[in-house]
């Protein structure tokens, strides 16, 4: 009775650490995309503003800078608009992905719940 209480015990930890294992897989492929994504963002953000200022040291007209910074402001709010809803799809996809991971568990413990005794 014992050994199969301490048999039955093992296996589920084993199947514990294995889904945690995957789990902690999951969450940090999820964190490195999003990252990525953000720092490429960033980098873009950054060259498109350190050419502005570029344009600002060498402009002979100021008029003209006016417009040309709304512009960058507004493509900057739009690469970090696009940037986050993209992040958003990425933990969107991994909370799918962390839902499966808990499901099988159960659906492993259980193949034939479905099926009628005869």
């Amino acid at each position: 009775m014992t050994s199969a209480f301490t048999d039955s015990f093992s296996a589920y930890t084993r199947q514990l650490a294995a889904t945690a294992t995957r789990a902690n897989r999951l969450a940090l492929e999820n964190a490195e995309s999003m990252f990525g994504v953000q720092l490429k963002t960033l980098e873009k953000n950054i060259t498109a503003t350190s050419g502005f200022f570029g344009d600002i040291v060498q402009s002979r007209q100021p008029d003209t800078l006016l417009p040309k910074g709304a512009q960058l402001a507004r493509d900057n709010l739009d690469r970090w608009t696009r940037a986050n809803q993209e992040v958003l799809g990425l933990g969107l996809k991994a909370s799918v992905a962390f839902g499966e991971l808990a499901r099988q568990p159960f659906a492993a413990a259980t193949p034939d719940a479905g099926k009628t005794r005869g």
